[in-house]
């Protein structure tokens, strides 16, 4: 039986965590990617930070530049940093599944090239994987990956690439050969952003400035010793990908603090509010809970070995609460948050801000539909 009782590691982590946010990320801080370029600066700065105190990929291994710690205290460096609207910036990716992916599948030489910077914070990277027609049918997947003298030349399009303007590496998907099934063929490349052939181009959106883009490729280069795994096996590495991918980002823990700060926000209004509504506040409370603890026993699994109906059923009950919590709270303070301005208290442009990228939490990573197809497909095999 799994024990969810906090070891004193991770408590004095958690405190440890609290304090550096407080003295290095400004009150008011709303996370990376707003239209002020400082706010990005201030996430590259204190990922470099938390880097420089082995926190950053603190489960990894010290000679990838981690701390050697266990997956307890890298969960509980994924929970405040989400609770605290993502001060890391764009590192997650990289931390959560890029890293753990490299790992597992690259070589030595692209070990010792990618996962120390990683950890150090020191390098932003995207997710090369969804295309027009090819989003939530990631299989679907059109761009062509050519070798050449020494390498492979990569031609076609990605779209909804989060961080692309600012990332300079992709974990990127194409095919290299004919597919004698969907998911045959596709193979995964380590690919240099800053370069003639890859242009990318801004979606504008109510998510803020870098989550959404378009990135064109015309014959990017990839040299072969960027070739992650090997050649055509591209789908086995992404099944891993999603596991780490679906469990790495702490939904939970940002709604659940937003759900519990709110009766002292409100303050007098707290009573006067409709009795369901407070029912409504309370079950999701409960659900948060669930959420965190559902949460744990992945962790527990490991998320490389996680069953693709444990990562499809994690993420319907992380999103849906996301966008649960995020309604109840729009309820709660009606015309404040919705006209959230930089005149309004935090906390109303907090839960404005948490609405807006709830939407679409339903459908990054996979749609709330295709991980349900995937749960009912686990489920027909069994």
């Amino acid at each position: 039986m799994l024990d969810f009782r906090e070891p004193e590691s991770v408590t004095r982590l958690r405190a440890q965590l609290r304090a550096l946010i407080a003295e290095h990320i400004p009150h008011g801080f709303l996370g990376a990617f707003t239209p002020n370029a400082e706010d990005f600066a201030l996430t590259e700065a204190f990922s470099r930070e938390l880097g420089r105190r082995k926190l950053l990929a603190a489960a990894w291994p010290r000679e990838y530049g981690g701390a050697g710690s266990d997956v307890w205290e890298q969960t509980a460096v994924r929970e405040e940093m989400w609770a605290a609207h993502e001060p890391r910036g764009a590192q997650y990716m990289g931390v959560n599944w890029v890293g753990p992916a490299i790992m597992r599948h690259g070589t030595a030489q692209q070990q010792a090239q990618h996962l120390p910077a990683i950890a150090a914070g020191e390098v932003v990277w995207c997710q090369g994987f969804s295309e027009p027609g090819a989003g939530s049918d990631l299989p679907a997947l059109r761009t062509r990956a050519t070798k050449v003298d020494g390498g492979w030349s990569i031609t076609g399009q990605k779209v909804w690439t989060s961080y692309a303007r600012m990332a300079q590496w992709c974990f990127l998907l194409a095919r290299t050969g004919p597919a004698g099934g969907r998911k045959s063929g596709i193979t995964v490349f380590l690919m240099q952003m800053d370069q003639p052939g890859v242009q990318v181009r801004p979606i504008p959106a109510m998510l803020g400035e870098h989550h959404l883009n378009e990135v064109y490729l015309d014959n990017a280069w990839v040299p072969e010793d960027q070739v992650l795994g090997e050649v055509g096996a591209g789908w086995d590495i992404v099944s891993e990908v999603l596991g780490f991918e679906r469990i790495g980002i702490a939904r939970y823990a940002r709604s659940e603090r937003l759900l519990r700060e709110a009766p002292r926000e409100l303050g007098d209004r707290w009573p006067e509010l409709p009795e369901s509504l407070r029912e409504r506040w309370a079950a999701a409370l409960v659900r948060a809970r669930q959420a965190r603890l559902l949460a744990y026993r992945l962790v527990g699994e490991g998320a490389a070995d996680l069953s693709p109906l444990s990562a499809a059923a994690y993420r319907i009950v992380v999103t849906t609460l996301d966008q649960e919590a995020a309604d109840i709270l729009m309820e709660m303070l009606g015309a404040q948050a919705v006209g959230a301005t930089d005149h309004s208290s935090y906390f109303e442009r907090e839960v404005e801000d948490h609405w807006r990228y709830s939407q679409s939490s339903t459908v990054a990573s996979g749609t709330l539909e295709m991980n349900k197809q995937t749960i009912a497909k686990s489920l027909e095999r069994e």
